[in-house]
């Protein structure tokens, strides 16, 4: 039997006003339940919230309803925590309770049916994954002995855009430059080398790793909308805007990519000989014993696994990168004291190198200071409460979303004073110098805390100072007419900057260097 359209509008109306009165009220006491922001349109609730910036326009509510506060996105109720203390509750005594997260479709599509370290609910295989990648894969000694693939890369790259200012530089000695490409390329370059030993294979079209770095935009894109079934379950029939067809398109593309590289990881032989192994060639020697059986196949779980490191380690440090750099290039003092610390430190007559990274300490500053300021996840991973909880003085129950607006945090006045949302890291030298990434330091968590800490803090801090420092002391940067870089951030699930960042270079060092 067929209906007409008009029938399944009646039937679609019917469940959306159902929900809406269902859900549209709290499970708790009202006098214990966080105080819910105006604003919240019939049915849809707060979902206009994720048109533009969410985590700018969250923190505007934070101002007018405190440090936390409810919001609808339809029939999925939320809180929304803005504070370092609220955080570190969270993050101690709660922690267990917000260990997982909400079922969101590009989960099901891009995480392998959850499969996917980065989307796992939390249980036995959240924690064998946790296992595998802390101890197996990003754990010091790994890192350690994959580091030559981060310093040759970097290395590679300073010299090929010193070949870039020979071919393109003007009358005035400068060239420019893509820095947002540049520093893509060079992330991607050694996460791929790191994860499969590959790289991108030039700019011209074909090639399996060009067809990664264009399907990965694409997931990257798609992965920061909110799609109807997010907001009512119900409703996953109806794929409007055509998102899931894309994100599912997506998914199939980039399976045939990482399928394709462990078929060739299985054909060659792996003797105890060979040099230091790939992230795939140590799945493949790890996953498959017992404790590994369950729902998931081998196979899925090594290609979800190494997409994971993948997405989340080069897209993140492109970010955090790009950030960094604009905010250098618009205070100039800035640049000189960097490059001023690293001619003091390291000199002229070579290149720096991760034995120098240790001795530059006006350069780390820089980089808290830009984590600080554009955290490349403003809003954390969206997380659900899995049982009751108690948050200051309010009962949530379980099943609540939880938004953590990092972004709010760490641009706190009371903890940074009235000019937290300056670019100064002088402060990462004087009245914060205490203040750590790893995750106790409550009011600077941009790689997150808890249990779902990202994994590879230790790998993306690493590439940050090494890649900053060796294009701090090997060019002259500057932009063109000296204009200010701008600033504009754009929507996704990582906090890109929205515009291009087109940058004048010219060589610091000897030729013989690069």
């Amino acid at each position: 039997m067929e209906f007409s359209p008009s029938i399944y509008g009646a039937i679609a109306f019917f469940f959306l006003v159902y929900y809406y009165l269902l859900w549209s009220k709290p499970k708790t006491n009202k006098d214990k339940a966080p105080p819910e922001a105006g604003g919240a349109r019939p049915i849809a609730g707060h979902l206009h919230l994720l048109r533009g910036l969410p985590h700018i326009k969250l923190g505007a509510l934070a101002e007018k309803y405190g440090p936390i506060f409810s919001i609808r996105f339809g029939v999925r109720r939320a809180v929304v925590v803005s504070s370092s203390e609220l955080a570190k509750q969270l993050f101690t005594t709660c922690d267990v309770a917000i260990s997982s997260r909400p079922v969101f479709r590009a989960a099901v599509h891009f995480g392998y049916d959850f499969a996917m370290f980065p989307f796992t609910p939390y249980g036995p295989y959240w924690r064998q994954l946790r296992k595998l990648m802390s101890v197996e894969l990003l754990s010091s000694r790994r890192i350690e002995l994959m580091s030559h693939v981060c310093v040759s890369e970097t290395s590679q790259s300073i010299n090929d855009l010193y070949t870039l200012w020979k071919e393109k530089k003007d009358s005035s000695g400068k060239a420019l430059a893509d820095m947002h490409q540049w520093i893509g390329d060079l992330n991607l370059n050694v996460i791929l080398k790191m994860v499969a030993g590959k790289r991108l294979q030039g700019s011209g079209k074909g090639g399996v790793t060009k067809r990664c770095r264009e399907v990965m935009r694409e997931i990257f894109h798609l992965a920061g909308l909110f799609v109807a079934a997010d907001a009512f379950p119900y409703l996953g029939w109806l794929d409007l805007g055509g998102f899931e067809k894309r994100m599912k398109e997506a998914a199939k593309e980039m399976d045939a990519i990482v399928d394709g590289w462990l078929k060739e990881h299985r054909e060659k032989e792996i003797s105890a000989e060979d040099k230091p192994r790939d992230f795939m060639d140590v799945m493949l020697s790890v996953v498959g014993g017992p404790e590994y059986q369950g729902k998931y196949d081998i196979d899925t779980i090594v290609k979800a696994t190494c997409q994971a490191v993948i997405l989340g380690g080069a897209d993140t440090t492109t970010v955090m990168l790009v950030w960094a750099l604009s905010l250098i290039l618009n205070h100039r003092y800035v640049l000189k004291k960097a490059q001023q610390e690293l001619d003091d430190k390291v000199g002229k007559n070579r290149r720096v190198t991760e034995s120098d990274l240790k001795n530059l300490p006006y350069l780390h500053a820089v980089v808290k200071e830009a984590l600080r300021l554009y955290p490349a996840a403003p809003l954390a991973g969206i997380r659900m409460f899995s049982e009751d909880a108690t948050l200051g003085n309010y009962q949530i129950p379980k099943g609540t979303w939880l938004i953590i607006n990092l972004w709010k945090i760490q641009r706190d006045p009371h903890v940074y004073s009235e000019n937290a949302s300056e670019f100064i890291p002088e402060r990462f030298l004087e009245t914060h110098q205490n203040l750590d990434v790893k995750g106790s330091n409550f009011e600077f968590i941009p790689f997150g805390a808890g249990r779902r800490i990202c994994p590879g803090l230790s790998f993306g801090q690493e590439m940050l100072h090494l890649a900053l420092a060796n294009l701090l002391q090997g060019f002259e940067l500057s932009t063109v007419a000296d204009e200010p870089v701008d600033m504009t951030e754009s929507l996704g699930m990582t906090n890109s900057k929205a515009t291009p960042l087109d940058v004048l270079v010219a060589p610091r060092l000897a030729p013989e260097l690069y």
